[in-house]
């Protein structure tokens, strides 16, 4: 089952939720903040209307009849990089690691309240491309204040000043500022920074985060947050983004 609500002046989003109290809320909480709402109650017509309707954004219950949302997801994004935010149950941190490393953005637990929703929804908006289904391309540079990360002379700048990093750490700081905001998993990072044919341990990129966080702090304009029992998310600073 599929259904449309909404203007859409803040964007499109689909809510896959089996539960019917919990899809009309987020329905009715939505529309009422200008979104156009798809609604869907399983994943396989949650998938379909993913793929004719072109949503912004997607809300995904993990917990569907049939098709779940760990299938949902990745079958998904074999041809969509929409953003997603999984709904998962409260102490479920294995399914929130395991919809990350299937290319979800986010999550929110079970119970939730409507402002943390609305408050995730707009933050993963925000840092989505204008287009969510084509690849985001990473800039050469990326400078936040006095901070300045060059990627194609793999050169760090901070206050005028050369910060010498490994290959790795730059790397690994290179990712994380391509997509502020974002929780990685360890996995994802060690796939996407080390490459697939890695074979160390997850705790190489423990020690790689640790490197980072001595060289920067208190200096640099973000800081590399911990997730527990998930992986690492880069935040920049309020006070030092560009307005």
């Amino acid at each position: 089952m599929t259904r449309l609500g909404g203007n859409g002046s803040a964007g499109r989003v689909l809510v896959v939720e089996d539960d019917e109290g919990i899809r009309e809320m987020l329905k009715y909480n939505l529309v009422t903040a200008g979104f156009s709402v798809h609604e869907a109650s399983d994943g396989a017509s949650g998938l379909r209307t993913a793929r004719t309707a072109r949503p912004d954004l997607i809300l995904l219950d993990l917990m569907l009849p049939g098709m779940s949302g760990f299938d949902f997801c990745r079958a998904l994004r074999k041809s969509s990089r929409v953003p997603i935010i999984m709904i998962t149950a409260k102490d479920a941190e294995v399914d929130k690691i395991v919809g990350l490393e299937l290319g979800a953005d986010d999550y929110i637990t079970k119970p939730f309240s409507v402002r943390e929703v609305l408050a995730r929804v707009n933050a993963v908006m925000r840092r989505a491309s204008p287009d969510a289904n084509e690849p985001k391309s990473v800039p050469e540079r990326d400078s936040i204040g006095d901070f300045t990360i060059d990627r194609a002379a793999r050169r760090v700048v901070l206050h005028d000043e050369d910060v010498k990093l490994t290959a790795r750490e730059f790397d690994l700081l290179s990712y994380l500022l391509a997509h502020p905001g974002r929780v990685h998993t360890r996995d994802t990072l060690l796939e996407n920074v080390w490459g697939h044919e890695f074979s160390g341990d997850r705790k190489t990129v423990d020690v790689h985060v640790r490197w980072l966080r001595e060289k920067f702090a208190g200096v640099a304009p973000f800081e590399i947050v911990t997730v527990r029992r998930i992986g690492y998310r880069l935040d920049r600073k309020p006070s030092d983004v560009d307005a």
